[in-house]
């Protein structure tokens, strides 16, 4: 399908090819999703909350509720205020959920709609709620929509008198539900009391009880969102994602935070573990679970110490990821995000530095004919990230592994961790079944060994 993908590279500025990236709504509403009895809500036509939720069903395997304001002609030059108020009316009166999340599109930014404005002059229910993010599609990408999203939330909800204790905050990031889980397993083996926001445990990996629930039992309570101003600490995995609902939180309550990698791989794990434990003691059986880790490691370093490999996807999620090959042993030679933004360079270039490897190409705002482009003129021993990565590997023969967002193609990734100890070996699993995989399709019969 690329096979005619040239070797030339080319400066583009006005032109991505086969992003590396979707538009801040697909984040902005499964930002919603991770809140309990929350309608997300597209302020544009029909056809973008269409694409928003198809694009998220495909990759969780799960029904991703939303509404839309359905925009037609009128309401482009007119303005969608009156669309917004008799959607908010049928949706309390038809789908009856808590909150209503409303992000907009690049039609209704694109326009000047006051969301605001229109929000303040509505008939809202006494037990009922509506807020609002700004998510314009031309801006960002799907992990900076989640963030506003986010932040939207804690603008309207959080609590800057909610009673202060010594309970915590955990914000996760743009990962699965099987992350989240993975995360509040080693909070809850630390004995921490804590708010998950957004989480999307039960709601996008919810059980099959032969009854469709449009609400499960998933996602964090609105009372625990207005709770987080009385929180004692936050902690924000992913500098992309949670970075700057974290600040949000700061000054509108004066609840501090620490950013954190997203805990992907051994160091980043071990920062997340130890800031959390605040000095404390940490439990053994999470000790042996990193202990597993390094044997695990250790037990793979033949096959996959010095194997050159490219990733790409967002930009927490790609950190994380170089981060953890380097661990391994491997040579990250190609690291790409479709996300703008040179701080994710300067953070993966300093992670590079650590180990001395200077012969890596980082880039933001790339996309996947550029890293294939890059990939003909350097070949590579393994391709990381999404399923769009499928052609690139088809095209070029390389062993592929899927990790980060989208998956597409493939079934169970969202219920499987990358993050913790137990994500990392789960990780390690895959790259090396990858690379040894490929040793057994090419080896010559004499080759053929059971024991590798």
């Amino acid at each position: 399908m690329l096979d005619l993908t040239p070797k030339t590279l080319a400066d583009r500025k006005a032109l991505r090819i086969n992003p590396c990236k979707t538009c801040q709504p697909v984040g902005a509403l499964y930002a919603a999703l991770g809140v309990h009895r929350c309608m997300p809500h597209s302020h544009g036509s029909q056809g973008c909350v269409s694409y928003h939720r198809t694009f998220l069903t495909r990759h969780f395997k799960e029904p991703a509720i939303a509404a839309s304001s359905s925009f037609t002609e009128g309401a482009s030059v007119f303005g969608g205020g009156a669309n917004l108020r008799a959607a908010v009316k049928n949706i309390f009166d038809v789908y009856d959920p808590d909150i209503i999340a409303v992000h907009t599109t690049c039609l209704s930014e694109t326009i000047g709609d006051d969301l605001n404005a229109y929000i303040l002059e509505m008939d809202i229910p006494d037990d009922k709620l509506v807020v609002h993010a700004n998510t314009p599609s031309y801006v960002g990408s799907h992990v900076t929509g989640y963030a506003n999203m986010v932040a939207g939330f804690i603008r309207y909800l959080a609590d800057p008198r909610a009673p202060k204790g010594d309970r915590i905050a955990v914000f996760p990031g743009f990962v699965n539900p099987g992350d989240i889980r993975e995360l509040k397993h080693l909070l809850a083996r630390m004995g921490k009391d804590f708010i998950m926001f957004p989480d999307q445990c039960g709601v996008m990996d919810a059980p099959m009880k032969g009854v469709y629930e449009m609400y499960p039992d998933g996602g964090t309570p609105i009372d625990d969102v207005r709770a987080l101003g009385g929180c004692r600490h936050v902690y924000a995995l992913g500098h992309a994602a949670s970075e700057e609902p974290a600040d949000v939180l700061d000054k509108k309550c004066r609840v501090p935070n620490t950013v954190l990698p997203l805990p992907v791989g051994v160091a980043a794990t071990d920062a997340f573990v130890m800031a959390v434990a605040a000095g404390g003691a940490v439990p053994e059986d999470i000790e042996d679970e990193r202990g597993r880790l390094l044997d695990l490691m250790l037990d793979v370093n033949p096959h996959l110490h010095e194997r050159k490999l490219a990733i790409f996807g967002d930009p927490d999620t790609v950190a994380g990821l170089t981060a953890f090959a380097l661990e391994l042993g491997m040579h990250p030679k190609f690291v790409i995000t479709g996300t703008p933004g040179e701080a994710f360079v300067h953070r993966t270039e300093d992670i590079l530095a650590g180990y001395g490897v200077g012969d890596c190409t980082v880039k933001a705002a790339s996309d996947l004919f550029e890293l294939h482009q890059m990939v003909k003129n350097h070949p590579v021993d393994l391709l990381v990230g999404s399923s769009y990565g499928k052609q690139i590997a088809k095209a070029e023969d390389i062993p592929f592994v899927r990790l980060g967002f989208p998956i597409l193609d493939r079934y169970a990734h969202s219920y499987m961790p990358m993050v913790g100890y137990r994500g990392a070996m789960r990780i390690v699993e895959l790259l090396a079944g990858a690379i040894m995989d490929r040793y057994d399709r090419d080896c010559a019969d004499e080759d053929l060994e059971a024991v590798m």
